[in-house]
């Protein structure tokens, strides 16, 4: 019987396969946001660029034990965690070595759910060693890629978050991660379940922009949050002094946007768990 001390954290999996669409700052800044309401969240950093652990101030030299390491079976999470500026909030850095890890796990029976077993082995130590934190969520910033680290991370999660970008081939990417989704259903994780859809770099100046807001919302219907993140200037320099938007500059419009979406999560949260 699991103990309340064991109870395993809720893992959401921030992914698309396209580039460039506000993904890592949208781990970043809900991670942070969530954390500023009282939830202790990990953000792993399963993207070899790292630019989630540069974000949140850990510098490529200074990474230590990385998830590398962890998805390699050479250390455990808890080795590879590490606090950041803001209270409660976590980060498990990446760095390049990822790029090898394909490889390397290949021919490994198990390579499809080493992230899972290092979460679920992480949440089993909690209570038996003070010095392991007890996680409420952790946030996976997945790579813009469909590969082995993706696999990992939908195999990993009880669900995804999808930040799409308000441009003009948004639903063609969404449809074909909508289609990466159902085969990890299919093959590796039938719990898998889209929790919401967050509109980014949304410009309201911009018709293309609300034809998008428009035809998602169709298309997806209440799986996208009323709350829709803004084109912000001050979001985007946050990550160049390695802090959150909401460390960085509270009041600004992306900031806000950023809290709002976690108490959107938050409800949808108690929503599931009430099914």
């Amino acid at each position: 019987m699991t103990t309340p001390s064991q109870k395993q954290p809720r893992v959401i999996a921030v992914a698309n396969q396209k580039g460039g669409v506000g993904k890592t700052t949208t781990a970043i800044n809900l991670g942070t946001a969530l954390a500023a309401i009282g939830e202790k969240v990990l953000i792993v950093d399963l993207d070899p660029q790292g630019n989630a652990s540069t974000g949140l101030g850990v510098g490529r030299k200074d990474r230590g034990i990385s998830t590398y390491e962890v998805l390699a079976g050479e250390n455990s999470l808890a080795e590879a965690c590490r606090e950041t500026a803001v209270p409660r909030l976590y980060i498990a850095p990446s760095t390049m070595d990822l790029l090898g890890l394909e490889l390397e796990i290949a021919s490994e029976s198990d390579r499809a759910h080493r992230l899972r077993s290092a979460i679920s082995a992480h949440a089993e130590r909690v209570g038996a060693d003070e010095t392991i934190p007890d996680f409420s969520y952790v946030l996976v910033d997945c790579p813009p890629s469909f590969n082995l680290l993706t696999i990992n991370s939908l195999t990993a999660a009880n669900s995804i978050l999808v930040p799409l970008q308000c441009e003009f081939f948004a639903l063609e990417g969404l449809s074909q991660l909508l289609q990466t989704v159902e085969q990890v259903k299919k093959s590796l994780n039938p719990g898998l379940d889209i929790h919401g859809i967050v509109l980014t770099m949304y410009d309201g100046r911009n018709n293309l922009a609300n034809q998008v807001v428009a035809d998602v919302k169709e298309y997806m219907g209440d799986k996208v949050y009323e709350t829709v993140i803004p084109r912000n200037v001050r979001v985007s320099e946050a990550p160049s002094y390695g802090k959150p938007a909401l460390l960085y500059d509270l009041k600004c419009t992306g900031s806000q946007a950023y809290l709002k979406l976690a108490s959107e999560v938050i409800q949808r949260e108690k929503t599931l768990r009430a099914a």
